[in-house]
């Protein structure tokens, strides 16, 4: 355990203000390991909170090591698994643990989360990182990687790579980019991608999607995958998806969706699915993906800054101007 018993966080006070100040270290119930964090990346859904406050330490792109003294995990370096989960439900049974249905709570949400120095993590949170894993790519294997590489196991149920369907990416953030890596490990090949942030476009045709004019109806998909959240992008997936074609939402928006009921709508047939994050059961594969293209995972991680510069970097994360960056607490190995 720290010999001191203060730690300093991030604190999101609304209206775009962050402070840092100090606060207890936790103090880990039973069942959970205090974890001495290592890197936490930023994610643009923590934006509402920059916007409205934040009851809890946010964060949610979590890695670190455990420093808890008789804990079967002690230094073992660990990504967190956010979602709570109680293991014994019908979900959890069938091994969607992103999924409980006793448990609703998120670390960086519902609780402390990783903007800070140490957190508190149920044992069944930890997911161990092999050492070849460096630790600025360790928080990837959670929203990156993780929610992606979900999205595509459940778009390919519905539409096989092997019929080789054109895919449409619409967003081409850390998830977005991730969404294309991930079709490409798992199989399909016309990928195609749309964004309005030339940077990102070109990351995304670097890793071999073809660039799509935002808000194009000049060509209709097998299969889109929805990253960007924005409700525009939604109803063009409607309107552009083939007859028996599957639209995947990721994207996140707290705004209430219309949908109108048009011919448009009404007159095919097509599945929308929704998913989110990933069952701990994906995390092998996963750390399989990631290793079969460190290089491009690592392009994502443009800023690596300490816990004082976090309200500046968050706001030139907020304006667009960085993809990946991380909260960084050691040297990268």
């Amino acid at each position: 355990m720290p010999s001191a018993v203060t730690m300093l966080a991030a604190v999101f006070h609304g209206d775009k203000r962050i402070t840092i100040e100090e606060c207890p270290i936790p103090v880990p119930a039973k069942g959970e390991a205090l974890v001495r964090i290592l890197r936490t990346a930023l994610c643009g859904s923590d934006f509402k909170l920059w916007h409205k406050g934040a009851e809890y330490i946010a964060g949610h792109e979590i890695f670190g090591r455990v420093e808890h003294p008789g804990h079967a995990m002690d230094g073992k370096r660990c990504a967190v698994y956010i979602p709570l989960h109680c293991g014994e439900c019908e979900s959890c049974r069938a091994g969607d643990t992103q999924m409980c249905l006793n448990v609703s709570s998120l670390i960086g949400w519902n609780r402390d989360g990783g903007y800070c120095e140490y957190v508190a993590v149920p044992d069944n949170c930890l997911l161990p990182v092999p050492d070849d894993i460096e630790d600025d790519l360790g928080p990837l294997l959670l929203d990156t990687i993780g929610t992606s590489a979900h999205a595509v196991r459940e778009a390919r149920r519905l539409v096989p790579a092997e019929t080789n369907p054109d895919v449409l990416v619409t967003g081409a953030g850390p998830v977005g980019l991730g969404v294309i890596l991930a079709l490409k490990a798992f199989g399909f090949t016309n990928i195609f991608v749309s964004d309005p942030n030339e940077e990102r476009l070109a990351i995304a045709t670097d890793f071999g999607a073809i660039a799509h004019p935002v808000g194009s109806r000049d060509k209709r998909f097998a299969l889109i995958v929805e990253c960007s959240g924005a409700h525009a992008a939604r109803n063009l997936a409607i309107e552009i998806i083939l007859p028996k074609g599957a639209i995947v939402l990721v994207g996140e928006n707290a705004a209430p969706w219309t949908i109108t009921e048009d011919k448009v709508f009404r007159r095919k047939d097509f599945m929308m699915l929704r998913t989110f994050y990933f069952p701990k059961r994906d995390f092998a594969e996963n750390l399989e993906i990631l290793r079969a293209n460190k290089k491009k995972y690592a392009r994502l991680v443009d800023e690596r800054f300490n816990l004082d510069a976090l309200p500046e970097e968050f706001a030139r994360f907020a304006r667009g101007h960085l993809i990946k960056p991380v909260l960084a607490f050691e040297e990268a190995r």
